[in-house]
C-alpha cells in the first residue's frame, strides 16, 4: 500500500511540475511576445527595404540602405539570413519614422538584441541604437569593440578589447566634466572575429546589463553598470535608428564590419532566462 501512494504522489509531483514549467515557458512567451517592438530577419535581397516584423502590430519599419546596397547572405543562425555590413555603408529608419523604436523617458525600459559575425577587431563598432553624437542626441546604442571600458566605482575608463558595450543617455551629451558619453557598461567577455555571437543589452531604468549567448557577461566593475537616470528624449529632430555606423564629429562612423543576423528591440528589459530562451529557440514570426 505504501508503494502504491508513493508511486501515486511521485506521478502528482511529476504533473505538478510539467504544469509549472508549461506555464512558466508560456507566461515567458507572452513577455516576450507583449514587449517586441521589431524583429527584423534580413532575407529582403540588397537594393531592398529591410521590414520588420512583430507579434502585436502590423507596423512595419523598413530599414533603408545608405551609400550603396548592403549585401543579403545566405547563412546566420537567424532564418540562415544576414546582412553584410563593409566599410562605408550601413542602414537607417529616418527619425521621422522610427515610431516606437524612439524609446525614451525616465522609466524608459529597453533591449537590443542581436547575433554578431564580425569581420574585423577595429575599435568601435556599432550595432544597432538611436543615438547621435554630433548633435548631442544620444538616446540608447550597442556596440562592440570601444578602446576603453568605465570603471563605475571610479568613473574612470581603462583600455577595452574585442568586448560589447551597452550605452544609455539622459542628457543626449556628453558626460559632464568629459570629452565623450562614458557612463555605458561593458562585457566581460570578448567576442571573438568570424565566430556568430549573440548579443544583447537591456536597460531597466537601474541598470545597464550585456548578455553573450544568452549569459549575462558579469563583471563587478562594468556589468552590470548602474545607471538609474532615464533614457533622453531627442525631439522630433532627434537620432534616426541606425544599424552599422552612427553619426559622430559631422560623419557617420564607428562603421561595423560584418555580418548580421537578425536584430530584435523591447521596450522592456528582458531578464536573463528570457534572453537565454531566444539563444537556444530562435525567434520565429509568420
Amino acid at each position: 500500500m505504501l508503494m502504491k501512494i508513493n508511486r501515486i504522489t511521485a506521478t502528482a509531483l511529476t504533473i505538478l511540475f510539467c504544469f509549472l514549467a508549461t506555464s512558466s515557458v508560456a507566461s515567458q512567451n507572452r513577455r516576450i511576445k507583449k514587449s517586441l517592438v521589431a524583429f527584423w530577419d534580413f532575407k529582403e535581397p540588397a537594393g531592398s527595404p529591410r521590414k520588420s516584423k512583430s507579434f502585436n502590430s502590423d507596423v512595419s519599419y523598413n530599414l533603408l540602405e545608405a551609400n550603396g546596397p548592403v549585401e543579403t547572405l545566405n547563412e546566420g543562425p537567424v532564418e540562415k539570413s544576414a546582412v553584410r555590413i563593409e566599410q562605408g555603408n550601413w542602414l537607417f529608419i529616418p527619425r521621422d519614422s522610427i515610431g516606437d523604436l524612439n524609446i525614451y523617458g525616465d522609466d524608459a525600459e529597453v533591449t537590443v538584441l542581436t547575433w554578431i559575425k564580425k569581420d574585423s577587431d577595429k575599435i568601435w563598432q556599432a550595432i544597432a541604437g538611436v543615438w547621435d553624437e554630433t548633435h548631442n542626441k544620444r538616446q540608447y546604442y550597442l556596440y562592440s569593440n570601444a578602446h576603453s571600458r568605465t570603471f563605475q566605482d571610479e568613473m574612470v575608463r581603462y583600455p577595452a578589447k574585442d568586448m560589447i558595450h551597452g550605452h544609455i543617455s539622459a542628457t543626449g551629451g556628453v558626460s559632464p566634466g568629459e570629452r565623450a558619453w562614458i557612463s555605458y557598461a561593458s562585457s566581460n567577455d570578448a567576442v571573438e572575429v568570424g565566430v556568430w555571437t549573440m548579443v544583447a543589452m537591456t536597460y531597466d531604468g537601474k541598470e545597464i546589463k550585456l548578455y553573450v549567448n544568452g549569459r549575462l557577461s558579469r563583471n563587478e566593475r562594468t556589468n552590470p553598470f548602474k545607471y538609474e537616470d532615464g533614457i533622453f528624449d531627442g525631439g522630433s529632430d532627434g537620432a534616426d535608428f541606425t544599424v552599422g555606423a552612427n553619426h559622430v564629429q559631422g560623419k557617420m562612423t564607428n562603421q561595423f564590419i560584418g555580418a548580421i543576423s537578425g536584430l530584435l528591440v523591447f521596450k522592456r528589459a528582458l531578464r536573463e532566462k528570457d534572453i537565454m530562451w531566444i539563444y537556444r529557440n530562435g525567434i520565429h514570426i509568420d
